[in-house]
């Protein structure tokens, strides 16, 4: 599954997906899906610097578009780049079942 560069995708809000844990160790920062009680060792996910900034924001509550936003208040860069790398982080966590679209409160 992928996510559509449209104005209707800055609004999306996504949680993350109750069966990952996330761990830092070592100043790096994995996802580890737990399925039952047992941790899916052959799935562990590395994030670099702007997947965890990004991962750490999607709490179910905040729209796409406001970590964008908060991101690019933090960081020089274009907003065309930080756009391309959430569509694609998020493209990504979603195709690994990392992250749930929220339902609106």
């Amino acid at each position: 599954m992928t996510i559509q560069d449209t104005e209707d995708m800055w609004k999306k809000v996504f949680r993350k997906n109750g069966e990952i844990v996330t761990r830092t160790i070592g100043g790096e920062t994995l996802l580890v899906p737990i399925r039952g009680k047992l941790a899916d060792m052959q799935r562990i996910f590395s994030l670099n610097a702007m997947g965890e900034i990004i991962w750490l924001q999607l709490d179910g509550k905040k729209p796409l578009g406001e970590i964008r936003d908060d991101i690019l208040k933090s960081y020089d860069a274009e907003m065309k780049d930080i756009e391309t790398d959430i569509r694609e982080f998020v493209s990504a966590l979603l195709q690994e079942s990392l992250i749930i679209k929220a339902e609106p409160s």
